[in-house]
């Protein structure tokens, strides 16, 4: 059963409709390219008569947010987990929050080319976004959490990031009069625990979405919301970019994981898959809303501009046995490469303030 809730967050600007999931669950979302890299390739004829209404459809907004069916909504649980999410004391040192590293005021990533560890140590891959998880499948740039509350709870403990025994940070957490109320309130059978502490987490995190874009409104009737230049860009990106092959649906992810074909010795989803050889190099499609407050770009941040991972595209880059087939010299010219460019700066929307909430002591 569905049972629709609705969401008012300074997040996200407006009252936004959520949804449990009830009997479908995830795996209706149409995201089975998550654990072993294949992709729902869109076959879309290369020509200038492509039917761009079709293909609008394909990328509306989504009228709810998806709550599974083990963790539904509760604005108590949203408000505890906020407050968790800023609230430094998550870490060891008492000096890192979830926002350290995924922040709003950079697309909820960090901007660095490399996350930063306690001390100032680089880490070896770049912050992702956390813009959308509502809609993930399978979470970190390769795959290791199955769940977003799996996800929440990896950095807390994690020795380069917040360095916090879960056990100790309850006990923590216990010794503070508010947090005991808040958990009780938002979980009143199960009250404070490492699975509770998740659980507020992943359901604050899934009401952060991005805003309405230019791009929505141009799928929605307004001829005037995108330049021509955009709209040549979305043709491209949905034919001879191929870049919808696996940047499909709303979120443009479908959460597959492939070798792009980067310079680069991280071996990736191949740690956790090594007997599938086209999992070595190869990382999580991310979703590409926001992208232009999301720099720099790729699994390493590498890239530093949009002109710059077009280019890379382009060029099909590394060409090895585990670079997936769907890359490979596109043979864009100067006026595409800048017509994707414009497309995607397209899907960035006018995202709104995010209040610092009052901590618990």
């Amino acid at each position: 059963m569905t049972v629709p809730v609705l969401i008012r967050s300074g997040l996200i600007g407006a009252t936004v409709a959520a949804a449990i999931v009830g009997t479908a669950g995830f795996s209706d979302i149409g995201l089975g390219a998550a654990l072993v890299g294949e992709t729902h390739r869109i076959l879309v004829n290369d020509s200038s008569g492509a039917d761009l209404d079709g293909l609008k459809s394909g990328y509306r907004r989504p009228a709810f947010i998806p709550f599974p069916r083990e963790n539904p909504y509760t604005l108590a649980k949203a408000a505890l987990g906020k407050k968790l999410y800023f609230d430094p004391r998550l870490s060891a040192s008492s000096t890192r929050s979830c926002t350290s590293c995924h922040s709003p005021g950079f697309g909820w990533g960090d901007g660095q080319t490399l996350g930063i560890g306690p001390g100032m140590k680089k880490l070896d891959r770049r912050t992702p976004t956390i813009v959308n998880s509502a809609w993930g499948a399978i979470f970190m740039w390769d795959g290791r959490a199955p769940s977003l509350e799996r996800q929440a709870l990896g950095p807390i403990e994690g020795a380069n990031e917040m360095n916090m025994p879960v056990a100790q940070l309850m006990k923590r957490l216990d010794s503070i009069a508010e947090y005991r109320t808040l958990f009780a309130s938002a979980f009143p059978e199960a009250g404070m625990s490492p699975a509770t502490l998740a659980a507020a987490l992943a359901t604050y995190e899934r009401t952060i979405v991005s805003e309405q874009s230019p791009f929505d409104a141009w799928i929605g009737g307004d001829e005037n919301a995108i330049p021509e230049a955009a709209k040549r860009g979305f043709a491209i990106f949905n034919t001879k970019g191929r870049c919808s092959s696996c940047h499909e649906g709303w979120n443009f992810t479908n959460d597959g994981f492939h070798d792009i074909g980067l310079r680069s010795a991280d071996v990736g989803r191949a740690a956790l898959l090594p007997d599938i050889p086209k999992m070595m190099h190869a990382f999580k499609t991310p979703g590409l809303r926001e992208i232009e407050r999301r720099g720099p770009y790729m699994h390493d941040g590498s890239i530093a501009t949009l002109e710059g991972v077009v280019e890379h595209y382009d060029r099909g880059g590394v060409d090895r046995p585990s670079r997936s087939d769907l890359i490979g010299p596109l043979g864009l010219g100067a006026e595409e490469k800048s017509d994707l460019v414009a497309f995607l700066k397209a899907l960035t929307g006018s995202l709104n303030s995010t209040t610092m909430p009052a901590l618990p002591r």
